[in-house]
């Protein structure tokens, strides 16, 4: 609760430009909000700050498998902006000198899983609702301040319009060590069943068979 509060404390001082400066053509047909420059200093620092967090974080690493992380980058909406349904690009340009990258390293990333960290609290606004489109149907997705999500990048979303109030939010991709959706989510729920039975019944013979499962199966389809 504290960094999120620092965090909205320096975004709301700082300044900000046309978010579709970031986006293709396609995409700045639909995209209506504010963003920090990539550059930004505040924007770089608030992006070390969640950069640190994530690396602490061991359900963000199991269900993300991070090869690498984008440092995120910080939207804002208010006053009717909204982002239309669209994909995000498949591969990013990720300058050497955004923060948490070595400098003058400039990479290629690949856009497995995309993230959105959620800054302002669900009841300071109305709209705003990221939706997931999938075969299931659209998902609506409104978290507390300081909750994150994750959904696959190759996903179509949409942030609705927001009609009152402003929502705040950092967003940022994963070039996972797992690329196929369907073998990263059976690897997490394998993980997640796991570390439920461990901590139910302790470590015996069948959790260590199965931990061996799991690491034999990332060892089979990892990228690195």
């Amino acid at each position: 609760a504290d960094q999120v509060a620092l965090i909205r404390k320096q975004l709301d001082a700082a300044d900000w430009s046309d978010g579709r400066a970031t986006v293709g053509s396609q995409g700045a047909r639909v995209k209506r909000n504010r963003q920090l420059p990539e550059q930004s200093a505040v924007g770089r620092e608030l992006a070390r700050i969640v950069m640190a967090a994530l690396a602490a974080h061991p359900t963000f690493f199991a269900a993300a498998l991070p090869a690498r992380t984008m440092p995120p980058l910080f939207n804002r909406y208010e006053g009717g902006e909204q982002y239309g349904v669209h994909i995000d690009g498949a591969v990013r340009n990720v300058a050497g000198n955004m923060a948490g990258t070595a400098p003058g390293a400039d990479y290629q990333l690949r856009t497995d899983v995309s993230s959105t960290l959620f800054l302002s609290e669900p009841e300071d606004y109305d709209g705003g609702e990221l939706v997931v489109h999938d075969t299931y149907g659209a998902h609506e997705v409104k978290l507390p301040a300081g909750d994150l999500i994750l959904y696959p990048s190759s996903s179509r979303h949409e942030v609705t319009a927001v009609t009152r109030g402003c929502r705040v939010s950092a967003f940022f991709w994963t070039q996972s060590m797992i690329r196929d959706d369907q073998r990263r989510g059976m690897l997490y729920e394998l993980d997640q069943a796991i570390h439920a039975l461990r901590l139910r019944h302790g470590d015996s013979d069948e959790t260590v068979v199965l931990a061996g499962h799991y690491h034999n199966l990332l060892r089979l389809w990892a990228e690195t």
